[in-house]
């Protein structure tokens, strides 16, 4: 499927964002942003591709009889010899695991990556040796590997989908990710001013474009075509613009994850502010994986990507027309009917009213009511059944 160009988008001038209390804060976007090296960022879809490709071109892929693979350990005459270690195939190949496959072997060999990372190989070598031979059910192990290293060491049944693939299907709907076509890096929001900039520059700081030798994850956004759900305080339009994120591992340190929502701003260090109407796709790198990738997720980007906005602005104006309670009695009880406590509902419903001006008598009402009293709740657990409450008032009016 060729890209449907939107053609350049013209650049967008700053403009003004708030209500973030309407929605959640994530941090999902700015744990990547401050984790990652200068050599783990790149300024376009384009250039992270060809890595990404030149990972795979330059990698193989093995299924070994787990009773043929080697640990092979030099007979120690120096320090450093008893850190070397490589696994011996049987072709004859030797490659060294890196410290990711390392500890995959160990998994498979039921041994505690932990307690042999501090032995001398020699040792080590022994008890994968016996591991592989004696505690495994499996026949086979898959071995990932690129040159003399190890990348991977899985079960036979692992599904890779490979990273530059997941990079591949971003392209087709963002084209370079700076601006081409619709979807892009986001800009900044100047917390002085509350304005957001659409068109801040794509620097190494600023970019949200990340792989390693272990993943790869990317965060677009559509933040030059706003839409309006509402009023600021100050009367001004209340603009939310659409997100997400893709992010894989094709060495099995993670799911292929796809999360696409609504939000308000982003900031310098990536943070995600007024989050709303979150939603992710979750693919286990199982057996079918593959396949999986092109018949859902792919179609699901897709999708998300050339999604109307209509839906949004028709389901806040949906919630904010249904009614559900006449009074406070009926308020109270509403929440009750819905598994909570009578305690947590008369605070909900003077959140709701302290925050909006308003008693909470409407779909709209009860939602923001319950999501602001769940940002407030330390416990997860807890907080996340609040949210549910609110998601199904939601979506059953939407």
């Amino acid at each position: 499927m060729q890209p449907q160009a939107i053609a350049k988008s013209q650049a967008a001038a700053p403009y003004k964002v708030g209500n973030f209390d309407k929605g959640a804060l994530r941090s999902d976007v700015s744990h990547q942003w401050i984790s990652r090296p200068a050599d783990q960022r790149f300024l376009s879809l384009g250039e992270l591709k060809d890595a990404m490709a030149e990972k795979r071109n330059t990698s193989h892929e093995y299924r070994v009889d787990t009773r043929k693979i080697e640990f092979i350990a030099p007979e120690p005459k120096r320090l450093e010899d008893t850190h070397a270690l490589t696994v011996g195939l049987p072709d004859g190949t030797e490659i060294a695991p890196n410290h990711w496959s390392f500890g995959q072997l160990c998994n498979l060999a039921q041994a505690p990556s932990s307690y042999l990372r501090r032995l001398p190989s020699q040792i080590a070598a022994d008890a994968l040796s016996y591991g592989m031979r004696y505690s495994r059910d499996s026949d086979e192990i898959k071995a990932y590997a690129s040159g003399d290293s190890l990348l991977a060491a899985t079960g036979p049944d692992y599904g890779r989908i490979f990273d530059c693939e997941v990079v591949e299907a971003v392209m087709q709907i963002a084209g370079n990710g700076i601006g081409d076509m619709r979807w892009k890096v986001p800009g900044v929001l100047d917390w002085q001013t509350m304005l957001y900039n659409p068109e801040a520059p794509i620097t190494i700081d600023s970019t949200t474009l990340y792989a390693s030798d272990r993943d790869v994850f990317i965060f677009l956004v559509d933040d030059r075509n706003p839409i309006e759900v509402g009023k600021l305080p100050s009367g001004d339009p209340d603009l939310i613009f659409r997100g997400f994120y893709v992010t894989n591992s094709e060495v099995g340190s993670g799911s292929l994850r796809l999360a696409a929502f609504y939000l308000r701003g982003v900031c310098m260090n990536r943070n995600l502010w007024g989050v709303e109407n979150f939603q992710e796709l979750t693919m286990r790198h199982s057996k079918y994986a593959p396949a999986r990738f092109i018949e859902e997720s792919r179609p699901a980007l897709a999708s998300f990507a050339n999604g109307s906005t209509k839906s949004l602005v028709d389901a806040v104006a949906a919630a904010k027309a249904t009614k559900l309670a006449s009074d406070q009695d009926e308020a109270l009880a509403f929440l009750q009917a819905r598994s909570v406590s009578r305690k947590r509902a008369l605070s909900i419903l003077e959140q709701g009213e302290r925050e909006e001006q308003r008693p909470v008598r409407t779909a709209w009402d009860f939602a923001q009511a319950l999501t602001a009293n769940a940002r407030s709740e330390p416990n997860t657990d807890t907080r996340i059944e609040i949210e549910m409450v609110a998601k199904k008032i939601l979506d059953k009016v939407a």
